[in-house]
């Protein structure tokens, strides 16, 4: 099925446009967290026993065919039945063929939901996904497409907001959905009785001291400043910054010195100067220069791998954290 944007989806589930498979994938993951609450909540409306009708597997520890076993049961004292399925990447030969086989023939009672970051296009199941199922996608968004959603959101608060607040939010946040719904929240609590942000509020508010603590951290570990780098963690952690938003915080640094690597060796500098505030201007250059691609591309890999542990509790997040912080930081 040809892929539809997440506004698209919000259209169809308002005139409960379902389908009975979903595939939802992307590294927006507030967004499309959101999306697969919001297919749920359409396909089951209405419904009084909706415990009973919903499941989750993460096909890590769960089998396939117990999976699959609930999504083929009749709902109970409902219409439909709903079923999420995550973490289908690394399924054995045998496990995504009985997986083509459901999504081939799809029980009609049940809305099966897909989520994943990405696919190996070059797997039999990947084309089984993208032909059977509607597929929904979730890209990081740009910074206009970050200030759009940013207004809306206040908006939907009944708080305005100035054009230059607006730009500096983003500047200071960037664009990952989920802190700026909390930097948002705050902003508009803070606003109240006025129900305005202008520029001093968010600078006061969310500050240079969140930025530079941003920057430093991924300078840090550029350096390979362990110790810099465990206490400027520390301290955005003792600010109440959830540890899954510091990953984000990571990566997003390391992505942007990794665009900016390569729009710096194109030759369009002033590109690389939007990218960031103008007190870190010059700093940024600095590093991105002296970094190489190849320590960009290890790093992004084990941001990943870290991003995973989390996500399977395979520790603590904050363990995670500290240990991905040590392992970025060495020499």
């Amino acid at each position: 099925m040809k892929p539809v944007s997440y506004q698209e989806l919000d259209r169809q589930l308002a005139k409960l446009d379902l389908q009975p498979l979903y595939l939802l994938i992307g590294n927006e993951t507030y967004l499309r967290d959101r999306a697969a609450r919001s297919i749920a909540d359409a396909a089951l409306k209405g419904t009084l026993l909706r415990e009973f009708n919903e499941s989750s597997f993460s096909l890590l520890s769960d089998s396939v065919s117990e999976a699959l076993a609930v999504a083929a049961q009749l709902p109970m004292l409902s219409e439909r039945r709903v079923v999420r399925l995550k973490h289908f990447s690394k399924l054995r030969e045998a496990e995504e063929e009985l997986l083509i086989r459901y999504l081939d023939n799809p029980c009609p009672s049940t809305v099966a939901i897909f989520i994943a970051e990405d696919l190996d296009k070059r797997k039999a199941i990947t084309r089984a996904f993208m032909d059977n199922c509607q597929v929904v996608d979730f890209p990081v968004l740009k910074d206009g497409e970050a200030r759009a959603w940013a207004k809306a959101r206040l908006e939907a608060l009944k708080t305005s907001i100035d054009e230059p607040a607006l730009r500096e939010l983003i500047s200071l946040v960037g664009p990952d959905v989920q802190t700026l719904f909390m930097e948002i929240d705050k902003l508009a609590t803070a606003a109240i009785p006025d129900q305005h942000i202008s520029k001093g509020l968010v600078e006061s508010l969310i500050g240079h001291s969140r930025e530079l603590s941003n920057f430093e951290l991924g300078d840090q570990l550029i350096a390979g400043d362990r110790k810099r780098a465990l206490q400027t963690l520390g301290r955005l952690l003792a600010d109440e910054v959830a540890p899954v938003l510091l990953l984000g915080l990571i990566a997003s640094n390391y992505h942007r010195l990794a665009v900016a690597k390569e729009l710096l060796e194109q030759g369009s500098r002033e590109e690389v100067y939007r990218m960031v505030p103008s007190f870190k201007r010059s700093e940024f250059l600095s590093t991105v220069q002296r970094t190489s691609r190849e320590k960009l591309a290890d790093g992004l890999r084990k941001i990943a791998a870290a991003d995973l542990a989390i996500k399977t509790s395979q520790a603590t997040p904050r363990l995670q954290l500290e240990m991905l912080v040590c392992d970025l930081a060495g020499k």
